[in-house]
C-alpha cells in the first residue's frame, strides 16, 4: 500500500482514465504478469508474461533464500518492470504468496524486488490469496447459480475455496504445493510407486481436517486453477486419457506414466513443458490426494486464477468498490463497535489530517483510508474487555482474516489501534517497513487527538480548532478563553501531551 516506489492515483482518476492496468503474481514456482485495458464492462487482456523462477526451491531449512533464487527472481522482475515502467503506481498491483510468507526477514528481499519492478509489492495471507484466486476464477466463468469448489495448486500452498457467483464462502490455504511436495518426496528425481503413494497420503492428511466441513457444505461444480492443474488436464487430453477436464481414470493413467518414466528427467509427456515436469510429481500427488480425500469425480479447468483476481480487485479499488472497506465494516459489526462514536472520531480525525496534510506529507488517499479504518475499529477490543482493550484490539487485527488487506497493511492497522490510547511506544513503528514508519506514527497522533477531543461521546459541537504541524511537533490552537469553558478537553490534552512526549512528539495547545 505505502511504498518507496508507489504513488497513489488521486482525484477523479478512474478505470476509464487508465490506458492499462497490471497484476504481478510472485508465486512459489513461477512469476506471472498480465496487462489489461479497462473497459466500461470489465477488462480486456492485452499481454501476459510468465517465467519459471522456482523461488520455493531456493528456500533452505532456515527459511533463507539462496543467492541463485534471489538473482533469478530479481532478473525476472527487472524484465517485468520494463513492461510496466510507464504505468502509474495505482495501475499496478503486485503480490507475493507462500514462499515470501515463509521467508525469514523478507524485508530486505522486498526492497530489492520493488526496485527491480519499479512498483510496490505486498505479501498476502493464504486467506487473501484464496479470495483473489476465487475472484479470478469467477470472472473467467459464465455466471450461474452453481456452487463451485475451486482448487489452486501453487508452489508452496494449495487453496480450496467454495463459493457462488463472485462470493467466496469457504476458504482454506493448506501448506502443500507442487514444489514443496516434489522436494519432500522426489528430491533426488526418482519416481516410484511407493513414493507417489506416500506423497498422495501426505496430501490427503493435509486435506483431512477440512474435508468433512467442505463435503457438508457441498458443491455442484469443481474448478481447477493454476499451471499445474492446467498442464495435467492438457496432458490427459493430448494423450486421449480424457475427453476434457480431469477425472480419476485419467489420473490413474498419468500415475502409471510417471512411474514408467522412473525419474523427473525421464518425464516426456505431451502437454507438459520441461519446466513444469520438474514439479509435476508433487503437483500430481496433491491433485490425486484431493480427488481421493474429497471424493471428486470430475474437474473443469479455468484460465483465471490469482493474477486475474488481482486485476479485478484493483479495478474495484479504482472504481471505489474497495473490499477492504467492506472488511472493516464487517469487523466493526462483529465486535459490536459503537458506530456513532466511531463516526465522530473518524470525522474529526479526517478534519485534523486535512489541516496537516501538506506539512506532514499525509495528502495521499491511502492515508485518508488508513486513518478512517483505524477510527472505525479502534474500539473492537471492548467486546472482549474494557481493561487493556487497545491491546485486545491490536491482537484481533493482527490475527484476523481481513479480505483485501496485505500483511503489512493489517499490521499497520493493528499498530494504530494499539496506540490510540495510553503509552505511545515508538518501538512498535519499527516493526513496519521503514517507509511506513513516519506516516503511520503521524496518523497515530491524529487518531489519539481525535479520540481525546471526542471523549465525551456526544454530538456536541467542538470549538473551532486551528491545527499546525511540522516535524515532531503539532499545535492545537483554540479560540481565546475557549478552554475555560472546556476544562475536560484541556485536561485530556495535557495528559495526551505527556504520553506523546515520551514518544518523541511535542503537543502544544492553548
Amino acid at each position: 500500500m505505502i511504498g518507496a516506489v508507489r504513488r497513489r492515483l488521486r482525484g477523479k482518476s478512474s478505470a476509464n482514465s487508465l490506458s492499462e492496468v497490471a497484476a504481478v503474481d510472485l508465486g512459489s514456482n513461477s512469476f506471472h504478469m498480465i496487462i489489461a485495458r479497462p473497459e466500461p464492462d470489465g477488462l480486456r487482456m492485452v499481454d501476459r508474461l510468465q517465467e519459471s523462477v522456482r523461488l520455493a526451491a531456493g528456500l533452505d531449512a532456515e527459511k533463507r533464500l539462496s543467492e541463485d533464487a534471489r538473482e533469478r527472481a530479481l532478473a525476472c522482475l527487472e524484465r517485468f518492470g520494463q513492461r510496466v515502467q510507464g504505468l502509474p503506481a495505482g495501475a499496478v498491483r503486485a503480490v507475493g504468496t507462500n514462499t515470501l510468507r515463509q521467508l525469514r526477514d523478507s524485508r530486505d528481499f522486498l526492497q530489492q524486488a520493488q526496485l527491480a519492478l519499479g512498483h510496490s509489492i505486498q505479501i498476502v495471507s493464504g486467506y487473501e490469496e484464496a479470495r483473489l484466486i476465487y475472484l479470478g476464477v469467477a470472472h473467467s466463468l459464465a455466471d450461474d447459480d452453481d456452487r463451485r469448489l475451486v482448487m489452486d495448486i501453487g508452489g508452496g500452498s494449495t487453496e480450496f475455496i467454495i463459493g457462488e457467483h463472485f462470493d467466496p464462502q469457504q476458504m482454506e490455504s493448506l501448506h502443500m504445493g507442487c514444489v514443496s511436495t516434489t522436494r519432500g518426496f522426489f528430491a533426488d528425481g526418482d519416481i516410484t510407486e511407493r513414493r507417489l503413494r506416500k506423497a498422495e497420503i501426505a496430501a490427503m492428511r493435509e486435506i483431512e481436517p477440512i474435508a468433512e466441513r467442505y463435503r457438508r457444505f457441498g458443491w455442484q461444480r469443481v474448478i481447477g486453477a493454476s499451471g499445474t492443474i492446467r498442464a495435467i488436464e492438457r496432458c490427459l487430453r493430448n494423450h486421449g486419457w480424457t475427453q476434457g477436464g480431469i477425472n480419476p481414470e485419467g489420473l490413474a493413467q498419468l500415475r502409471s506414466a510417471l512411474i514408467d518414466a522412473g525419474s523427473i528427467d525421464g518425464i516426456n509427456l505431451d502437454g507438459v513443458s520441461p519446466a513444469r515436469a520438474e514439479v509435476l510429481p508433487g503437483g500430481f500427488a496433491v491433485l490425486a490426494g484431493a480427488f481421493r480425500q474429497l471424493g471428486l469425480e470430475q474437474m473443469e479447468v479455468s484460465e483465471g486464477a490469482l493474477r486475474e483476481g488481482l486485476l479485478y480487485d484493483l479495478l474495484g479499488r479504482i472504481r471505489e468498490q474497495d473490499v477492504r472497506a467492506t472488511s472493516v465494516l464487517a469487523m466493526a459489526r462483529r465486535y459490536h463497535v459503537d458506530a456513532d462514536q466511531a463516526q465522530r472520531v473518524a470525522s474529526l480525525a479526517e478534519s485534523l489530517r486535512q489541516s496537516v496534510a501538506e506539512t506532514w506529507s499525509l495528502d495521499e488517499k491511502v492515508y485518508e483510508d488508513m486513518l478512517a479504518w483505524a477510527a472505525q475499529l479502534h474500539e473492537v477490543g471492548l467486546d472482549i474487555s474494557h481493561s487493556q482493550y487497545h491491546k485486545h484490539g491490536e491482537y484481533i487485527l493482527r490475527h484476523s482474516d481481513m479480505a483485501g488487506f496485505s500483511r503489512d497493511e493489517q499490521q499497520a492497522l493493528a499498530i494504530l489501534v494499539r496506540l490510540h490510547r495510553r503509552k505511545f511506544s515508538k518501538a512498535l513503528f519499527r516493526e513496519l517497513p521503514e517507509v511506513w514508519q513516519k506516516p503511520i506514527m503521524r496518523l497515530a497522533v491524529l487518531l489519539r487527538l481525535a479520540i481525546a477531543l471526542r471523549r465525551a461521546r456526544t454530538d456536541e459541537a467542538l470549538p473551532p480548532i486551528e491545527v499546525r504541524a511540522s516535524g515532531r511537533k503539532i499545535r492545537l490552537q483554540f479560540p481565546e478563553q475557549a478552554l475555560e469553558s472546556w476544562p475536560l478537553i484541556d485536561a485530556d490534552l495535557e495528559e495526551e501531551a505527556g504520553y506523546l512526549r515520551a514518544g518523541g512528539i511535542t503537543l502544544e495547545h492553548g
